[in-house]
């Protein structure tokens, strides 16, 4: 199919696109990698009175790193945070899960802010970033403002961005050494996103007791989201398998699990204990 009639906008700095988008009060979207956008207009799962390009505004690709972590802009695409040798030594759980997004063809088209920005259910990189404790720096608004990770993703397709605002740049924590990470999902095998995806993060004190527990879902319900009974239970606990196996049937509390072609609400639910449970035990392996 091809997308209904719409006006195509290529603005050359970040406030010209945001007052383009302003003009038409929430009809018109941000063109980033385009992968999820332009597949829902040819749908017309998306009819658009005009698209805003942000390819032709310089400086919104990069990846810097900072005293605290990175420094991401929003165009940078999956394949560049996947070959990135400071994102791998920096956050290296969010290199992992870059190189897992989609096909070699998305992975250089699709950009990190456009996965944000698009707030796909069962996109792969809003569950590392949830993970990481990221935040988002916005432009839009009278003037620019921060918006946390967990605070991000409101419902599918559904994110905290106001109209008219459009992600800046994307601040990702460093992981303190000695963390284990794992990033653990079974995809689509046709589209690779995510049936259900687990993002882990995990450290242990001297003694071997759990003093840091984060992991992230996707897929399964309506938005990505903190598996904060699960991190909870872990802190403070050996890492055994009866403690992971203890804490990854917590990771089900609170999601609305979502129902179809690809899987049922109670095969997402068993799907999210069990890949928790192998997420967990990655990251447990690879500390130090």
């Amino acid at each position: 199919m091809i997308p209904a009639a719409f006006e195509y906008h290529a603005p050359k700095t970040l406030r010209q696109a945001v007052a383009t988008l302003r003009r038409y009060d929430g009809e018109a979207r941000v063109l980033a990698g385009g992968m999820s956008l332009v597949p829902m207009m040819k749908l017309r799962l998306a009819n658009l009175a005009a698209v805003v390009d942000l390819s032709k505004i310089d400086g919104l690709a990069f990846i810097d790193e900072t005293a605290n972590g990175l420094a991401i802009g929003p165009m940078t695409t999956h394949y560049a945070v996947e070959s990135s040798d400071v994102v791998r030594r920096v956050a290296p759980i969010l290199a992992e899960t870059a190189a897992l997004v989609g096909d070699v063809q998305v992975r250089n088209r699709g950009t990190i802010g456009g996965s944000v920005a698009h707030a796909d259910p069962a996109a792969d990189l809003p569950a590392a970033l949830l993970a990481l404790e990221a935040t988002f720096i916005v432009a839009g608004g009278p003037r620019r403002r921060t918006i946390r990770a967990d605070k991000m993703f409101v419902d599918a397709y559904t994110s905290a961005l106001n109209e008219g605002e459009i992600i800046a740049e994307v601040r990702v924590p460093a992981m303190a050494s000695g963390t284990g990470w794992s990033y653990q999902k079974l995809a689509n095998r046709a589209s690779r996103f995510a049936v259900v995806g687990i993002a882990a993060l995990v450290a242990t004190d001297e003694a071997g007791a759990c003093t840091r527990a984060r992991v992230a879902v996707t897929g399964a319900g309506p938005a990505p989201v903190r598996a904060r009974a699960t991190e909870r239970y872990l802190v403070g606990k050996q890492l055994t398998p009866a403690n992971i196996a203890k804490a990854a049937a917590r990771a089900t509390n609170g999601i609305e699990f979502l129902g179809d072609v690809h899987g049922s609400p109670e095969y997402r639910e068993h799907l999210t204990a069990e890949l928790t449970k192998r997420a967990l035990t990655e990251a447990s392996e690879r500390m130090g």
